[in-house]
């Protein structure tokens, strides 16, 4: 009589497949609460305990780490194995149906303590998945409740589990283990805070795309787990996201929740054109659009309040190619469902991770994310005129909206609202133009934020004659004392951060 060992933490499923095994005359073996799951559903089943002749120790951390469990696992279907077997009262065990503590799950939650993780990590579990891999020549090992209709569908009609499938499900369980392994590693590194020696990286297909950046590339989306959707949310309405909508979504988001106010964020092809804080995101929403109308144009939006139906009517015609919020109303969704390709997405505030990844040519780069000013921070006037405080609260605006346009990164802004935008150029006198150029006769009394120092006064000088009053830039160069004699000349305000937010 064949044998199944189940010993499940997801138990979605496990009685009915169980009892699939049960009806096919199969014996019945499992661990502390899948037991219990099992008896009570009235199905014959031996607890592990019972046959190891061993009790569950430590709180349940020892299980199903013993020969005769393992043993009857790895044997191989040879005589020699088989003679072993019975030599030390062992069962062959047929099937083994095992998935793992949550682990991901449970280091995803916000706040979670490093002793709630480490009870968290699966030992034995591991141990049965990558036992009964190896031995998939006559083991057929279950790692994913998906698995069971497929498995007990070839036992009734055969029988047996064909070789073909019992190689895919082995293949599964490692690739499942070793995604686990690589959970755990990232996460205590993290703890750690230093970069790990060796990055170990195990991600699932979640999407499918129809072309990348161009429609003769083709492209994916991946992610740590096949649960999680499009930037770690729920797209809520609308076509799949593109490879592009993604990209332009992600840089939305990460400048959206860089703001405490109500934030509307507008970005076209990576580069936002239009950022506003106001008391609300409808206030918010008309100077947005007014930075730059015609680039906003067949760009995506991004908020960090709940979108509601202020904002929503407030869209008028402009052609919006996705959205992402914190959350929609149930009115901003009546008003949004006549956009029937405007995508939405529902992001939780807390997903981003720490650790950012780039591709290169032959390797990856990683560093932590850019989450703004350090605490430490402290900014220096350096020029003879002090900043009012209208002009203050302007600068810090622009210096956080700064943050998240390509460098050289200018931002002119008035009050809580970019006026103009100038970013992605190889020259920063060149940036500011741009800027100047997009604000026209908005620069005049607006301040300016630098994402790097200014080598050269010309910048300073070019952003004085388009009217702007005040600047403020990380300092740092060798020609600091000359660009703050040029604003001295030029009457302007200047301030120095002493941080550098560099975003290529």
């Amino acid at each position: 009589m064949p044998t199944a060992l189940l010993s499940v933490s997801d138990k979605t499923g496990a009685t009915e497949f169980a009892a699939a095994l049960a009806e096919l005359g199969w014996t019945l073996v499992a661990s502390g609460g899948t037991a219990r799951q099992l008896a009570e559903a009235g199905l014959p089943v031996t607890d592990v305990a019972s046959l190891t002749g061993a009790p569950e120790m430590l709180g349940g951390r020892v299980k199903t780490l013993h020969p005769k469990i393992h043993g009857g696992i790895l044997a191989r279907d040879s005589a020699a194995d088989r003679a072993e077997l019975a030599q030390h009262g062992i069962t062959a065990i047929d099937v083994v149906v095992c998935n793992l503590y949550p682990f991901q799950q449970t280091v995803a939650k916000p706040g979670v303590e490093l002793d709630e993780a480490i009870e968290h990590i699966d030992i034995g579990g591991v141990t049965l998945l990558r036992a009964a891999a190896k031995n998939f020549d006559r083991v057929t090992v279950i790692c994913d409740p998906a698995d069971y209709p497929t498995v007990a569908g070839e036992l009734r009609v055969n029988g047996r589990v064909s070789a073909d499938l019992r190689a895919e499900l082995a293949r599964k369980a490692f690739a499942h283990t070793a995604e686990y392994d690589a959970a755990i590693s990232n996460y205590l590194f993290d703890q750690s805070g230093d970069l790990p020696g060796r990055l170990a990286m195990s991600l699932v297909k979640v999407q499918g795309m129809r072309y990348g950046e161009n429609p003769h590339q083709s492209a994916a989306l991946y992610a740590a787990r096949a649960d999680i959707g499009p930037l770690g949310g729920t797209r809520l309405q609308g076509k799949e996201l593109s490879y592009n909508n993604m990209l332009d979504l992600d840089a939305a988001w990460r400048a959206a929740l860089s703001f405490t106010e109500p934030t509307v964020v507008i970005v076209k092809h990576l580069s936002p054109c239009g950022i506003a804080s106001a008391a609300s995101l409808v206030d918010a929403f008309g100077p947005a659009l007014a930075s730059d109308p015609v680039s906003a144009f067949g760009g995506v939006i991004a908020v960090n309040r709940e979108f509601d139906d202020a904002i929503a009517g407030a869209l008028g015609d402009l052609f919006v190619e996705a959205i992402a919020a914190p959350g929609f109303s149930a009115e901003a969704l009546a008003v949004l469902e006549k956009r029937k390709n405007c995508r939405l997405v529902a992001i939780d505030k807390d997903v981003a991770g720490k650790m950012e990844f780039r591709s290169i040519t032959g390797g990856l780069l990683v560093q932590e994310r850019d989450t703004g000013d350090p605490a430490s921070t402290d900014w220096n006037v350096v020029s003879d005129r002090q900043p009012s405080a209208e002009e203050l609260s302007a600068l810090k605006f622009a210096w956080i909206a700064a943050q998240h346009v390509k460098s050289n990164s200018i931002v002119f802004a008035a009050g809580a609202a970019t006026v103009g935008i100038g970013g992605g150029l190889p020259s920063r006198v060149d940036a500011v133009k741009l800027a100047a150029t997009k604000a026209g006769d908005k620069a005049r009394g607006a301040v300016m934020a630098s994402d790097a120092f200014f080598p050269f006064p010309d910048g300073i000088e070019a952003a004085a004659a388009a009217g702007v009053t005040a600047v403020v830039q990380p300092g740092g160069s060798i020609r600091d004392k000359e660009v703050i004699e040029a604003v001295n000349k030029l009457g302007l305000v200047m301030v120095f951060t002493g941080v550098r937010h560099f975003r290529h």
